[in-house]
């Protein structure tokens, strides 16, 4: 009968193995997506720049009537889980 000492020697080397191998295959995979990202990435196209003059302002703010009904939604199921 082998040892427990040899049992776990092997064990060792086999847990070793096991993560050098995902480890291998990890970098390779790594590397490989790299090279497809950068092989196929997509080209950079010239931006047109727009006058500041004429740029849009965009309003990004919610609406007071909005906050309410939210509040209100998010207090009723508060109510209803509890």
């Amino acid at each position: 009968m082998v040892s427990i000492s040899e049992q776990l020697f092997d064990a060792l080397g086999i847990m070793v193995l096991g993560m050098a191998l995902v480890f291998i295959f990890l970098s390779f995979l790594i590397l490989a997506m790299n090279l497809v990202a950068k092989k196929f990435a997509p080209k950079p196209q010239a931006v047109k720049s727009t006058p500041v003059a004429q740029q849009e302002v965009v309003n990004s703010s919610v609406s007071p009537l909005m906050t309410a009904v939210i509040t209100a939604a998010i207090h009723q199921h508060r109510k209803k889980v509890l």
